[in-house]
């Protein structure tokens, strides 16, 4: 077996691939990330997120201005350490100071071309987050598996060739640090709580660790659906940072929000998190409030549960990859 082949055997804990919308600034950069087969992000805190979220696998469109453009599977990841002098996207020269190049790149296999107002019905989830963040603030958006699934069936087959890359690329590995300053991307970042929602994502979309959570949660309405995690989902009085959903909704559609905190939760944690539910009832059986750090008195309603988030074995005050981290988090459930 091929180093690449046992890479694609191992880079997700779960078969279900992720669907993202990238979004890009311009219809240049649009143009050339479709004629190159590539979706690039910047060497900011956000590129490093977008580029932790989505995995070797997963599949991507792009979104400029209303529309989505196009359908293609992630083939492979990449931190590029000379990205300053590498095409095909210019540098990113920032009114208030500083220059953003694009080190974060995923390589892209077209699988559907297509063209697509946003206003679609099919578009719905996707839609909803966009206007109620209020445009474009964030590099991606998680999409869930029915608008994939509808996607899929749009446009046509693409059997375009990407158009070649003779570029001399050097490559470096992706690393995450827990400290106030100092960071060089994209070999160290910020290590910020999207991130934390990105390992959290990760490990609720295998089964076995899946049916532990709801378990020790004690929400075992999930235990017999098919079901999966999504993040960052926009609701009218805020942004769920996780909800579990069912993945094909038949006759109902439970979901579960997970608040995260990367540090100490407290009441205004707790009274977000209740908003959330009464948002999502009735079918939304309760919450999960998780964070590091959890205040021994603190008035919990029965409806929601408290786990707290370690990383065991590890610095985190040292460069760690997401996979160290991934594999030395551990949650535990606290009663009050």
């Amino acid at each position: 077996m091929s180093n690449r082949e046992s890479r694609k055997q191992s880079r997700r804990s779960s078969d279900t691939p992720s669907y993202f919308f990238v979004a890009v600034s311009t219809q240049e950069n649009l143009e050339l990330c479709r004629d190159y087969g590539l979706a690039g992000f910047p060497s900011s805190q956000n590129g490093a997120w977008t580029f932790a979220d989505i995995e070797e696998g997963d599949f991507v469109s792009f979104v400029y201005g209303a529309n989505a453009y196009d359908l293609y599977e992630v083939t492979e990841k990449r931190a590029v350490l000379n990205a300053e002098n590498l095409p095909p996207w210019p540098s990113l020269e920032l009114t208030q100071g500083g220059t953003y190049h694009f080190p974060f790149r995923l390589e892209l296999q077209p699988k559907r071309e297509l063209s697509e107002s946003l206003v679609r019905s099919e578009f719905q989830y996707i839609a909803e987050n966009l206007l109620l963040r209020g445009g474009y603030s964030r590099t991606h958006f998680q999409a869930d598996t029915t608008t994939l699934q509808q996607v899929s069936q749009m446009g046509e087959v693409d059997d375009r060739t990407p158009r070649k890359r003779d570029w001399d690329v050097e490559t470096g590995t992706a690393h995450w640090v827990r400290r106030r300053g100092g960071f060089e991307p994209p070999v160290e970042n910020k290590f910020k709580e999207e991130i934390l929602h990105v390992l959290l994502r990760r490990r609720l979309s295998d089964h076995e660790k899946l049916t532990e959570f709801v378990q020790m949660t004690g929400f075992p309405e999930f235990l017999d659906r098919d079901v999966e995690v999504l993040g960052e989902r926009a609701l009218p009085e805020g942004h769920l940072d996780l909800v579990l959903k069912d993945a094909k909704p038949v006759g109902d559609s439970l979901q579960l929000p997970i608040e995260v905190k990367l540090n100490r939760c407290d009441d205004s944690h707790l009274d977000q998190l209740r908003g959330y539910i009464e948002q999502l009832e009735p079918e939304c059986p309760g919450g999960v409030l998780l964070a590091e750090t959890i205040p021994k008195s603190f008035d919990v309603p029965d409806d929601v549960s408290l786990v707290r988030a370690k990383f065991d074995g590890i610095d985190m005050g040292e460069p760690q990859t997401l996979s160290a981290m991934e594999n030395a988090l551990t949650l535990q459930s606290i009663s009050q």
